[in-house]
């Protein structure tokens, strides 16, 4: 039953009876249909809708005259929405969405179709458009039938969309080289602008393949690829093309440094983010020196120096106060002041973090660990639960997270975050006296293939902290476990 006022169903169901989207987990946000927690007016971005939300004949004849105008039209007078709200949304509300006025979405709905593809594809994001619908494609992704290296069990047969699924594949689809023509041409020294695409394709790659890929593995390709960026600053290049390898240079710098601190080499770590902030700065680019302080604020948290993390983060902020990372920086102030006994603190760290995520686009590539994503965001809330003893809202992220890092496979696709969900699942099992399912999910969580150590650590001592409770040998098998990790070299 929808309750009086809002689209929601009834407790425990967190889909929205208007388009079928998702409840957020965190501070309330807009529905995939425009419906909201407190009211149809709400500014907050829309939430994605099943596809079946789009399969109107509106929808359809928007789209089939490639106006964006017509497709805000047929977005704002859904048929869910009158059923709702008794009208269709206003342009103010979408207006605010999309960061126009109401006069601008009359005139984008009223005039001539918009042009500038960068425009089409902002539009696009904020209101989860399906990919297969649209008149033009984003970057990495494509509406062909097929690609060059694509095997034919891989195909698309309705025509959907199409995400290349390796690092050639989407070099070939956006730039028509391979990762061998690119090392070829960089050795060469044939850089133009594709060369410099390719360049930024594969880098952002490398960062996407963070959550999951074996960190040596991944460590052994970050820095070959950085000494090529090396190389290459060093011979003749424009003045933007310079600007660029730096940047590729400086995110490069990041993702090596965060493999360094997960594989417990924090000297090594810490000198490869001072190369990065370096980069950045050079680059001109404050996204990299905020993250560079956002990793200086996360060695301090996992070494306990919170007051130290509060620092970093605020340093970051002020680098970067418009960049996703700012979002990620009051994440780890708040992960701070929980540990801090500052529950205030947090609250007010949350709520900031919260409204500059709400004002940002959705990232093209979520899984780029240096973006920040609602998903991300409720990781990072689940810790801050967690420390502060807010269990049932700990386990709802949790069980969320987990949901969310597997595919309908079974394969992870978010190890280190599960491995974080079980931990925090173990340590509000150990609060209600149930230690050996406590410990039983802590063997789990210490056994996952892909980890951050000073993170895993950290969090597994909290388990252990629990247990102790109960007497030195509750837990006993996680325990034993926990010691050989930490005693490893």
């Amino acid at each position: 039953m929808v309750s009086s006022g809002s689209g929601r169903q009834a407790a425990g169901d967190r889909r929205c009876q208007s388009c079928g989207g998702h409840w957020p987990l965190t501070t309330p946000r807009a529905c995939a249909g425009g419906a909201t927690a407190n009211s149809a007016t709400n500014s907050a971005r829309p939430r994605p809708a099943q596809e079946r939300f789009f399969e109107t004949n509106e929808f359809r004849a928007a789209f089939e005259s490639q106006h964006i105008g017509k497709v805000f039209k047929a977005y704002r007078n859904h048929p869910r929405h009158l059923q709702l709200f008794g009208k269709g949304l206003n342009q103010e509300l979408l207006g605010r969405w999309l960061g126009l006025t109401q006069a601008q979405v009359s005139k984008i709905e009223n005039g001539k179709p918009e042009q500038n593809l960068e425009v089409l594809r902002n539009y696009a994001r904020i209101l989860h458009l399906p990919q297969h619908l649209l008149w033009f494609d984003f970057p990495g992704q494509s509406r062909l039938k097929s690609l060059p290296t694509k095997s034919a069990g891989d195909s698309n047969r309705d025509g959907s969309l199409i995400v290349p699924q390796s690092q050639d594949e989407i070099l070939l689809a956006n730039t028509g080289m391979d990762t061998l023509e690119l090392i070829n041409r960089i050795r060469s020294s044939a850089i133009n602008s594709s060369t410099v695409d390719a360049i930024a394709i594969k880098v952002e790659q490398l960062c996407c393949d963070y959550p999951h890929m074996d960190a040596r593995k991944l460590i052994h390709s970050g820095r070959e690829w950085l000494g090529k960026m090396t190389d290459l600053l060093g011979g003749r290049l424009s003045l933007a093309q310079h600007r660029d390898i730096l940047s590729n240079a400086g995110m490069l710098a990041l993702l090596v440094g965060c493999l360094e601190n997960d594989l417990g080499d924090q000297t090594a770590a810490e000198a490869t983010r001072r190369m990065a902030m370096d980069l950045g700065k050079d680059a001109g680019e404050s996204g990299i020196v905020g993250w560079s302080h956002e990793m200086l604020a996360w060695f301090h948290l996992t070494a306990g120096n919170y007051r130290a993390v509060i620092n970093a983060a605020e340093a970051g902020i002020q680098a970067a106060p418009s960049h996703s990372v700012a979002v990620q920086l009051y994440g780890q102030q708040a992960k701070a002041y929980a540990r801090m006994g500052r529950p205030e603190e947090v609250h007010q760290a949350l709520e900031k973090g919260s409204a500059l995520l709400d004002n940002l686009p959705f990232p093209e590539r979520p899984d780029n660990h240096f973006v920040v994503d609602p998903d991300k965001w409720d990781f990072y809330a689940m810790d801050t639960y967690r420390i502060v003893g807010q269990d049932d809202l700990a386990r709802r992220n949790a069980l969320e997270v987990m949901r969310r890092g597997v595919k309908p496979d079974g394969q992870i696709v978010t190890p280190m975050r599960n491995a974080e969900a079980q931990l925090t699942l173990a340590v509000i099992a150990a609060r209600q006296g149930e230690t050996s399912e406590a410990a039983t999910l802590g063997i789990e969580a210490l056994q996952n293939g892909r980890q951050s150590r000073p993170s895993l650590l950290m969090v597994a001592s909290e388990l252990e902290h629990e247990l102790d409770t109960y007497g030195q040998r509750a837990g006993a098998d996680f325990r034993d476990l926990f010691n050989q990790i930490k005693h490893m070299s």
